[in-house]
């Protein structure tokens, strides 16, 4: 009977084995050029094995599918392209995209339905343009995050998402609603986030943990796209960072903080978090804070861009934005150029949402006109990204066990970054979205 059942058992397992590499998908690329491993060391005529969602081999040469025993395999031949990592945007906000021809009223008619539809889009773009992945820093998680789990289940396309869900910002801040009268913000009711005092900032971190958050994000100081005469300054207290950023890291999240204002950047590194967004006003004690902290800056110099050319166009601009929008983006390039100069932790990041989605590639453009080699602007948005998101096991580059994100190009963006914003190929986790 023992023997009857070890057998048995044995036949089932090898049913089982044989069944699952049945099921297995494979792919192979032959890449004319690529960028691999973390150093992004370029070699020509490569193939990549790709096992369901992961990269299984890389060999040197056009390998055939019988040579690599999987006569079964899918062949996607790019040896005319220019193959790599698929690319990480660490600051968007893919539920929304500011359009100066639609009221800042919307809201006030439409369901958070509207909003996750209208998304659908903007990943749609996303992901075409070569982002296979993305870090949403700030989306009502109502949206959000059925969003991310319709990704996940290939429900709609779009890229990766790691996302914090709401704000955690202090009454009156950068995140809270302004522009509206008491009665009716009051109306709408206090958001998820929203806090004063280290207790109760405590309180509103594990709420939006609880929520689904991936990261906290948190407005250290005031903001220019906040329809509020406020400045620039630190808005949280000391005492609040304190308190946002060990409930964040005690549950296991890392913090990303909006910061425009030398004080709040600094009040911020001080306190921990792991990484400051926009940074506009940066300073020799800042950059000192940065490199004694492993801090990244996330420079978002496409949203300044963006805001800068808006505010020549759009006569109905607020003049609390706009005037914030004259005195802040010209400070945004000089303190990205000290960063570079002193060897700060760089990430990419666009703020998408205050551009248009799909358009996230022109930041390339400006970190490398701004100083950046163009190796180092797509170390910024694979590598060094990956990194910042911890996901640096599974993504940011080109090697065997790492997810399957692959995007190709003409052309080198070695010699010309704005090959970059022409993606040819778009593969995720093994899945083939843009050919």
């Amino acid at each position: 009977m023992k023997t009857t059942l070890i057998t048995t058992f044995t036949a089932i397992t090898l049913a089982l084995t044989t069944n699952m590499a049945l099921a297995q998908q494979h792919k192979i690329i032959y890449a004319g050029s690529d960028m691999l491993g973390t150093e992004q060391t370029v070699k020509t005529e490569q193939t990549l094995v790709i096992v369901d969602d992961k990269i299984s081999a890389i060999k040197s040469g056009y390998v055939s599918k019988n040579a690599l025993g999987l006569p079964d395999a899918q062949v996607i031949d790019l040896k005319n392209q220019f193959v790599m990592p698929g690319l990480i945007d660490m600051h968007v906000h893919v539920t929304f995209e500011r359009d100066a021809n639609v009221s800042r009223h919307r809201w006030t008619t439409e369901y958070e339905a509207d909003n996750a539809l209208r998304s659908i889009k903007y990943l749609q773009r996303t992901l075409n343009a070569g982002f296979t992945s993305v870090r949403d820093l700030g989306s009502n998680y109502q949206v959000i995050f059925p969003l991310k789990r319709a990704i996940e289940r290939n429900d709609i396309n779009g890229p990766r998402i790691f996302a914090a869900g709401n704000t955690v910002s202090p009454t009156g801040g950068h995140a809270d609603l302004h522009g509206y009268r008491k009665d009716i913000s009051d109306g709408v009711g206090a958001s998820l986030g929203i806090c004063n005092g280290a207790d109760d900032c405590r309180r509103a971190t594990r709420e939006v943990i609880k929520s689904g958050a991936d990261v906290i994000k948190i407005t250290a100081t005031g903001g220019v796209l906040s329809n509020t005469a406020a400045g620039v300054n630190q808005q949280l207290t000391d005492a609040e960072l304190s308190a946002i950023v060990d409930t964040a890291h005690h549950l296991g999240r890392k913090v990303a903080a909006h910061a425009h204002g030398t004080q709040g950047i600094k009040a911020a590194l001080k306190a921990g978090v792991n990484s400051i967004e926009h940074g506009s006003y940066l300073d020799k004690e800042a950059i000192a804070l940065f490199k004694k902290t492993g801090a990244y800056l996330v420079p978002t110099l496409l949203a300044g861009a963006t805001v800068s050319e808006e505010a020549i166009s759009n006569p109905n601009m607020p003049i609390a934005i706009a005037d914030k929008v004259r005195e802040v983006t010209p400070k945004m390039q000089a303190s990205f150029k000290l960063a570079l100069k002193n060897e700060v932790n760089i990430a990419f990041g666009t703020d998408s949402g205050v551009s248009r989605h799909g358009l996230n590639a022109n930041e390339f453009s400006l970190l490398v006109s701004n100083g950046m080699s163009e190796a180092q602007a797509i170390k910024s948005a694979t590598v060094s990204a990956a990194k910042l998101l911890g996901q640096d096991t599974q993504l940011g580059d080109l090697s065997v066990g790492k997810q399957a994100d692959i995007i190709s190009v003409n052309a080198s963006p070695l010699k010309n970054i704005a090959e970059l914003k022409n993606v040819q190929f778009v593969m995720k986790a093994g899945q083939v979205y843009k050919q």
